[in-house]
């Protein structure tokens, strides 16, 4: 018996990619307290991960990306963050 893929992403309807990434957290925040609160139909909130899940991807990108910029600009270091006191 053949499995069914591992994502149903094309079944899903494209949503657009966040503007940046703090529109992208802001919508993922959202989703996790609809999720939290229990009263999502079982459908919305496997739509709800499952588009979490893409934004989860897609903030992740964009701090690694930073971080990246950031070794570049310390030498290929990374220095560990120091508040100021």
């Amino acid at each position: 018996m053949p499995k069914a893929p591992a994502s149903k992403a094309s079944a899903a309807p494209d949503l657009p990619e966040p503007a940046n990434y703090e529109s992208a957290l802001q919508e993922l925040e959202g989703l996790v307290a609809r999720i939290e609160s229990g009263q999502l139909p079982l459908d919305d909130m496997l739509a709800a991960y499952q588009r979490g899940a893409v934004l989860l991807a897609y903030c992740r990108g964009k701090l690694e990306a930073v971080q990246d910029q950031i070794k570049v600009l310390d030498n290929g270091q990374l220095k560990p963050w120091a508040s100021e006191e």
